[in-house]
């Protein structure tokens, strides 16, 4: 049960600008140390405003810091050969291989997972998943988007989440959750993901949000939204990725707190002479209760994407 934590905070958009690198590293489960690099990033000086925000890292902090190329020298050997975690891997693993392509570095041979899918099929039913949310949750205080503190949460989060699931080895991440282990080795990877088995016996891949892509200003920010229908535009899935993508939460129950319902091309054949679904009628019924569930078109939902 040893395994290694790691995060990334970017300067822009781009995934090969990371201007800080945090380490944790787990023996035994035990938390032995946490360590973490400033990065003077390819294509200093230039931070994105939104960026500097969320982490507070500022081109001046790093402008006597070494680049990654530099600093991989001593963080390659800590992570070579070792199983590691990220909280939204898809994120942290791609900003190293693409700072590494950019470098025209070899790829470390390491596993890897993510402790954003692993939370989301032990804890279920959370209204967030994001390692705020769920440190709080877990009584876990941090400083939120600096490397070091935010890949030492993410080791006790991991923690937290084998002793809440009965995790006694690393090998049970994919026998119990079913979650395929991630890889890198020289010349390529294998991506992390899970499927889980739904109520109709049926696998649905759980949904990763890009923290990147997330735009507060977006109507779908931070809102809860369900589909309805068959949609026109795209399967569903992608528009539930849209939504995580967005920053929201693409939900598949109707509740209290649902903030849109999107409804498609409905099978009149189902909805019968009504010719509404089931959960547009839960919908109007919230409305005429007072909810503020707001209704809208697969159109009007492309209009905000």
């Amino acid at each position: 049960m040893n395994f290694i934590t790691i995060d990334f905070e970017t300067a822009t958009s781009d995934r090969n600008s990371p201007c800080e690198i945090g380490l944790t590293i787990v023996k035994d489960l035990e938390i032995q140390s946490t360590k973490s690099w400033l990065i003077k990033p390819f294509g200093y000086p230039i931070f994105n405003y939104f960026n500097i925000m969320t982490h507070g890292i500022k081109p001046i902090d790093v402008a006597n810091e070494p680049e990654f190329d530099k600093i991989w020298e001593e963080v390659k050997p800590i992570i070579e050969n070792k199983f590691l975690f990220a909280h939204n891997a898809r994120f942290d693993f791609d900003v190293l291989q693409k700072t590494l392509d950019t470098y025209d570095l070899a790829y470390p041979t390491l596993d890897y997972s993510c402790s954003y899918i692993l939370s989301k099929l032990v804890w279920t039913g959370l209204p967030s998943y994001g390692l705020k949310a769920l440190c709080n949750y877990n009584q876990i205080d941090f400083n939120h988007h600096r490397a070091g503190d935010d890949s030492r949460a993410t080791a006790q989060l991991i923690l937290k989440a084998f002793q809440a699931a009965g995790i006694s080895s690393l090998d049970e991440i994919s026998e119990k959750y079913k979650i395929t282990i991630g890889k890198l080795f020289n010349g390529g990877s294998i991506p992390t993901e899970a499927k889980r088995i739904s109520k109709t016996g049926k696998s649905s891949h759980v949904i990763v949000s890009d923290r990147t892509k997330h735009n507060p200003s977006n109507i779908f920010y931070d809102k809860k939204v369900v589909f309805t229908g068959k949609l026109l535009s795209m399967v569903r899935k992608n528009a539930q990725q849209i939504i995580a993508d967005i920053g929201g939460n693409a939900t598949s129950e109707l509740t209290k707190d649902t903030d849109f319902l999107i409804v498609g091309q409905l099978d009149y054949k189902v909805v019968g002479e009504k010719g509404i679904s089931e959960k547009q009628q839960k919908a109007f019924k919230m409305v005429e209760d007072g909810s503020n569930i707001e209704i809208i078109s697969e159109s009007e939902f492309l209009g905000h994407i």
